[in-house]
């Protein structure tokens, strides 16, 4: 059974502060809240920071967690709205159906496949020397995955694998001009029903004198219209995108605000 879990961190403690700046930590202290170590399950998690002072943890796990340890070591220990929440993800995907739409919001590492990267990172130069990997005729070349960094080539990477995955993004709702504005009786396409809210590039260590990770983030808000029911039940549960140990790919769900308001 799935559940989908709702932590919140203050970022005004020195230990939260620690966690929100560094996403190999912040994964480690999300697979503490397992009884069963080490943790074989898939979990996948967002940071959600909507304001200066609250932050929030998203996880979709499996089994059902604990997250005291966090509560008490980053979120407000005893303070009214502290406590995590944790919910049965099942009754979700089963209203999963052909046709219907959903609010959605994914945090994912927008990247594509190249034969050899123009600006090569130092992991990347060191596979491109000669003899560095073994080669095989019968095996094709691995390639290298090189991050989508325009705003454009990340709204791209998302409407390209809508398809794939069980649902499109519809065109967003627009306003009809007023009459005499228009005079070639044509009007723009309106645009698809999806937002980039936030970009960023993460950059970590792993350890204090590892080498230093570099992930680019695009965080899309939008609607969505179910194709395949069963296909999008999979990158709800198996997520979208490389990079999810590290917070990438958690696609979540919500009603449209007009179905809120229904009796």
């Amino acid at each position: 059974m799935p559940y989908l879990s709702k932590i919140a961190l203050n970022p005004r403690r020195r230990s939260a502060l620690a966690l929100l700046s560094n996403p190999h930590q912040l994964h480690a202290a999300v697979l503490a809240g397992f009884a069963v170590q080490p943790v074989t399950e898939r979990v996948l998690w967002r940071l959600d920071s909507n304001t200066a002072h609250r932050a929030d943890i998203l996880v979709l796990t499996d089994s059902r967690p604990s997250w005291h340890h966090l509560t008490e070591q980053a979120g407000w220990p005893g303070g009214d709205g502290s406590e995590p929440l944790i919910a049965d993800y099942t009754p979700l995907l089963e209203r999963i159906t052909l046709g219907r739409e959903f609010a959605f919001r994914l945090t994912a590492n927008p990247v594509q496949s190249v034969h050899r990267p123009t600006k090569p990172s130092a992991e990347q130069a060191a596979r491109l020397t000669p003899g560095a990997e073994p080669s095989d005729a019968t095996r094709r070349p691995r390639g290298f995955r090189v991050a989508h960094r325009t705003a454009d080539q990340q709204l791209g990477w998302l409407l390209t694998r809508a398809e794939r995955h069980g649902f499109t993004i519809p065109t967003a709702a627009t306003t009809p001009p007023a009459p005499g504005l228009s005079t070639d009786g044509t009007s723009p396409a309106a645009p698809p029903a999806v937002t980039l809210i936030a970009r960023d590039v993460l950059r970590f260590r792993k350890r204090t004198n590892g080498p230093r990770v570099t992930i680019s983030t695009a965080t899309f808000q939008g609607r969505l219209r179910v194709t395949d029911p069963d296909a999008l039940r999979t990158p709800l549960l198996t997520g979208i995108g490389p990079a999810k140990g590290y917070g990438q790919g958690l696609l979540t769900l919500a009603p449209l605000p007009a179905e809120t308001t229904r009796p």
